[in-house]
């Protein structure tokens, strides 16, 4: 196997500090980028390497007492390589180890192993195991580009017919994809994270679109600013739009909307209004906006009163209060009277939201039940009845019941084993979850019991957030695979890698990311972390996921080309 040109060697490292390569001469420091992927070449094993970390080093300090001069080629050309050189740091992620051939005593002495290195030939990755790092490289082992075959070893291919994967993008300097496994990905709750401006909506369209393609899961998709569902403008283009998911996936998408008028100014065609009435409004609901609300703690524990005595119809019987009807209801059940008053006035701005009724003659969260249960991905718009308190009811009341009614199915399942009984997987999208997923809250609000639950239930999260600090640190452990853009301040870095072994390397690659098309992707649904410039989303990605072009190829002729390319690959 030709591995190319090699870079540098090993001259020093740890297994949990990392490598520490020395440049050979001939290769330009400027070429070596953060994020970038490299192999050491061992004697065993080959280890496919993320780059951490570029630094200059000198042979002798009186070098740097007395530096050549810029223009004194001469003398900067002889220093190259002896006097001065370039170091890289490498942190081992996974490796490529072949069958092994053993002595008596179960392993090769050194002596057979160096008296074979010089008719050493290094085997293809395809014909080695892939394992996590246990070890790494001896000293001066050879260090080079990884290649396609390295990529498509480690992070497999889309048409993989055994497997739902899905190219995300590619590496910083290859044109080869990188995909998740969407079936590890569904399993777990995961986040899409990034300071505002990064893109976190382009990258969860990605995710979701790839998602409904693969038939990973289903979706109910919370969209606070109409950007999932139908067209929306571009990301860094303001005259330019971008197709939503119901126009790249009519027959799957359904999109329900709590503001029909601003819907129909936009265009959308056959979407269902969404309205919520007071009696499905549970005092949890409130309690997640009472910052919003404006509501102290003494008025949350006067509503749970109100609720023991009148049930659901509890908000409807406190709007129609009188001062003395609330003044004797806190004399007969020990309420405090100024509580309930404020909890009454604060209500009252619930009459203001457009889709909001006293009563409801049909149950739409049943209608949304059941367009989930049907396979359809569900997005509730909310238009301009986008601000937090409608964004944080909403969202709550209707996952609430959601996640009732498939805690039911589940443990029939479980209880009967019969596959016609088992939840089609579900997966919930929230934007600025911090809001729902505070430490505060959390314990009390059903996105952490969903969270903390992982897939016991078929239910999982997919969280969008500029501020992941802000999130509880048990729920943070418990997201399975986070995408992240850019962010700067060092409490959200941190917050990122909370439950994260060797996160130490990653936090530079991370605060090293380009503003736009850049992420870095670690944790269940990719074998290890990557850095990807991300799939454009485009004309050509709606050519090659969207309805349209599916419908075109059967499932034999898939099958065929994703045998084809296998084979060119010699797997």
């Amino acid at each position: 196997m030709n591995l190319g040109q090699p870079l540098g060697s090993v001259i020093q490292g740890s297994l949990t500090g990392g490598l520490e390569v020395r440049l050979h001469p001939d290769i330009l420091v400027e070429d070596m980028r953060v994020g970038k992927f490299l192999v050491v070449q061992g004697v065993r094993s080959r280890f496919f390497c993320m780059l951490t970390d570029v630094a200059l080093g000198t042979a002798n300090q009186r070098i740097i007492a007395n530096p050549p001069s810029w223009e004194d080629t001469f003398l900067r050309e002889v220093l190259a390589g002896s006097g001065t050189y370039g170091t890289i740091t490498l942190a081992p992620m996974l490796m490529f180890t072949p069958p092994q051939e053993e002595g008596e005593n179960g392993r090769n002495s050194k002596s057979q192993i160096f008296s074979s290195l010089a008719s050493f030939q290094p085997q293809t990755s395809t014909t080695m195991e892939l394992m996590p790092v246990k070890t790494i490289p001896s000293h001066f082992s050879q260090v080079y580009e990884a290649s396609e075959e390295d990529f498509r070893r480690v992070f497999g291919w889309e048409d993989d017919p055994q497997r739902k994967n899905f190219s995300i993008g590619k590496p910083l300097d290859m044109d080869v994809p990188v995909c998740l496994d969407l079936n590890r990905f569904v399993e777990r709750s995961n986040g899409v994270f990034g300071k505002s401006g990064t893109g976190k909506s382009f990258l969860t369209r990605l995710l979701l679109a790839g998602t409904i393609r693969k038939n990973a899961a289903v979706n109910l998709i919370f969209d606070m600013h109409s950007e999932y569902g139908w067209e929306a403008v571009s990301e860094g283009k303001q005259f330019s739009t971008v197709k939503g998911l119901k126009q790249l996936f009519p027959s799957k998408v359904e999109v329900y909307t709590l503001d029909p008028e601003s819907t129909k100014r936009r265009g959308v065609p056959h979407a269902q209004e969404l309205y919520l009435s007071y009696d499905q409004i549970e005092v949890e609901d409130v309690k997640l906006c009472s910052r919003d609300l404006g509501l102290s703690d003494a008025s949350i524990d006067n509503a749970n009163i109100l609720y023991a005595e009148f049930g659901k119809s509890w908000i409807l019987q406190l709007l129609s209060m009188t001062n003395e009807e609330i003044k004797m209801l806190c004399e007969e059940k020990r309420g405090h009277q100024g509580s309930i008053t404020a909890l009454q006035r604060k209500l009252f701005r619930l009459e203001n939201l457009k889709y909001m009724r006293a009563a409801c003659p049909h149950n739409y969260i049943n209608q949304v039940l059941r367009s989930l249960e049907a396979g359809k991905n569900v997005v509730i718009e909310f238009g301009s009845q986008s601000d937090m308190l409608s964004y944080m009811l909403v969202t709550n009341m209707i996952t609430r019941r959601i996640h009732q009614h498939y805690v039911s199915k589940a443990e029939k399942f479980l209880q009967t084993k019969n596959p016609n009984d088992k939840p089609t997987q579900l997966m919930i999208t929230i934007e600025e979850a911090h809001r729902f997923l505070d430490p505060a809250i959390v314990q009390s609000t059903i996105f952490g019991t969903i969270a903390r639950e992982m897939r016991k239930y078929f239910v999982t999260l997919l969280v969008v957030d500029q501020r992941p600090s802000g999130i509880d640190n048990e729920v943070m452990s418990q997201i399975g695979t986070r995408v992240t853009a850019l962010l700067n301040d060092e409490k959200d870095i941190d917050a990122i890698f909370t439950g994260v072994s060797g996160a130490g390397s990653l936090k530079s690659v991370l605060a090293k990311l380009d503003s736009k098309q850049q992420a870095l992707i670690l944790g269940h649904a990719v074998p290890m972390p990557v850095v990807v410039r991300t799939r454009p989303y485009d004309t050509v990605f709606y050519t090659e996921i969207g309805d349209a072009a599916w419908e075109e190829k059967s499932d034999e002729e898939v099958f065929a080309a994703a045998e084809l390319a296998k084979a060119d690959l010699g797997f």
